[in-house]
């Protein structure tokens, strides 16, 4: 049986799980800190569950951080969404197939995570994902989520111009460079509905640069 650490031990970790505020979304995320291999995080898993979860988070956090932020936009709530993805995973690691993947499952967790914040952010704050562009291009949040060239401005303008599942589905093949397959499991959506998607996408984000 799977050796299940403390929730407590969570809080006594010392790891910064986001990157620092202020730097550019565009850029493209820091390589792993280590070159721990996923399945030998797995099988640690069955002995060490603590010492396999610092090495999870030591791999994917910095990248978890920014696949939440395309979705949510604020650093704070990013923040907060990846802090609830970390215990979220640490409460259920026993329940974690062997035979899965710990990117997709922990990618599954986030994204979830990432809409139910922005659920609860329509709800409280009358404010949803779809009305980002024309709140954050003309706000402090929005100077420095876009801080960098003007190419790369007018991408990340056009892509909040995107409906939630097109955004979402761009961002995790354009900036996570992930598989139509792993985005599959994810999502829970067909490769075909995703191919589909993308497409569109990228079409609109065409339409919009060159219209700009």
């Amino acid at each position: 049986m799977m050796q299940q650490p403390s929730l407590f031990a969570i809080f006594d970790m010392n790891i910064k799980l986001s990157p620092t505020e202020g730097v550019s979304v565009i850029a493209t995320p820091q390589k792993l800190m280590s070159q721990i291999a996923e399945d030998d995080i797995k099988i640690l898993l069955h002995t060490d569950a603590e010492k396999a979860f610092r090495m999870m988070v030591d791999r994917y956090g910095s990248r978890l951080y920014w696949h939440i932020r395309r979705i949510v936009i604020i650093h704070d709530d990013a923040d907060d969404a990846l802090q609830n993805t970390f215990i979220n995973a640490w409460k259920n690691l026993g329940a974690f197939r062997n035979e899965s993947s710990l990117f997709t499952w922990l990618w599954s967790i986030a994204t979830n995570e990432a809409l139910t914040l922005i659920r609860k952010r329509e709800k409280n704050r009358g404010v949803s994902l779809d009305d980002l562009d024309s709140i954050f291009s003309n706000s402090i949040e929005g100077s420095t989520y876009f801080d960098g060239e003007e190419a790369s401005v007018k991408l990340q303008n056009a892509i909040l111009k995107l409906p939630e599942k097109q955004r979402i589905v761009f961002n995790m093949k354009y900036f996570d460079d992930m598989s139509y397959e792993e985005m599959s499991a994810v999502l829970g959506t067909s490769v075909g509905a995703l191919k589909a998607s993308y497409h569109h996408a990228v079409k609109k984000i065409e339409q919009y640069i060159q219209v700009d």
